[in-house]
């Protein structure tokens, strides 16, 4: 990994960066023996302090992802060394089930980006399109997986919706478990997961049609889906949860959006810009 230090970061040691970052304590260690961290490319060690303006470079474990490369080209949003956004197209899944399936999200991106390691932060469901973030390499993944979890990367969501009026904004806040009758279905639980979803606004946009903009702090499968169906619309074109014959799943991932852990700066892509 290289970057330039930020000046949130000026004055700190190495190791304070990466603990504030909450990197494993078996990484920080794997880092603190290595000999090729570099500050402004002399040798340097994770006690060291680091100024504004000073160029790092962290070696990273090497591991190769399993995925086979498609022949196909992913449609990239945004790149830098250490991650990349990229848009997922309707009816082709995240990631492939079995490692001989090739026609896949993560089959296209390996074969796109100049990195053998390539590893979705979260997941989209089939039918649905739009913004994914990936990680290229084992570091930036575990970085990134916990600030999703603790809602540090910020996931706005474009769903249609049948309805007569607009939908106020409100806060779902119900527990997601499997569906005992329907292997493919979720539902809600009371021995669920948390699942918590915001409506943050909504527009007619056509007569009988409601768009909503929708935050989650909470990635559970079908999530979005199950919590519009509790409060009675479900996503135009949704065949499990709302009984539509049609199969054009009316749900996007639209922007995405969060301050890159190591340069500090804001990185915001949305569909609107593509």
């Amino acid at each position: 990994m290289k970057f330039k230090i930020h000046e949130n970061y000026n004055q700190n040691t190495l190791r304070e960066i990466f603990q504030s970052l909450k990197l494993p304590k078996k990484d920080l260690h794997q880092l603190n023996m290595s000999k090729d961290i570099t500050i402004n490319n002399h040798p340097a060690k994770l006690t060291d302090k680091v100024v504004t303006g000073d160029d790092i470079y962290i070696p990273t474990p090497v591991e190769k992802s399993n995925y086979l490369p498609s022949y196909r080209y992913a449609q990239i949003s945004y790149e830098d060394d250490d991650l990349a956004i990229v848009m997922k197209p309707k009816g082709v899944k995240t990631h492939p089930n079995d490692l001989k399936e090739s026609n896949t999200l993560m089959n296209h991106v390996i074969y796109t980006l100049d990195s053998e390691y390539v590893e979705p932060i979260h997941r989209l469901d089939q039918e649905t399109v739009g913004l994914l973030i990936v990680a290229k390499n084992p570091l930036m993944k575990k970085i990134l997986d916990r600030m999703l979890e603790e809602n540090e990367i910020t996931r706005i969501y474009k769903a249609n919706v049948k309805s007569l009026l607009p939908i106020k904004p409100q806060t779902i806040d119900s527990p997601i478990g499997k569906d005992k009758f329907h292997p493919n279905k979720r539902r809600i639980s009371n021995t669920g997961q948390r699942a918590i979803t915001h409506i943050l606004s909504s527009k007619m946009i056509k007569e009988g049609v409601c768009q909503l903009d929708i935050k989650l702090d909470t990635g559970r499968t079908h999530q979005i889906r199950v919590h519009l169906a509790e409060i009675g619309h479900p996503v135009i074109g949704d065949p499990l949860y709302g009984n539509s014959t049609l199969r054009q799943l009316e749900l996007n991932s639209h922007k995405i959006e969060f301050k890159h852990p190591l340069t500090q700066e804001l990185i915001s892509v949305s569909l609107d810009d593509e």
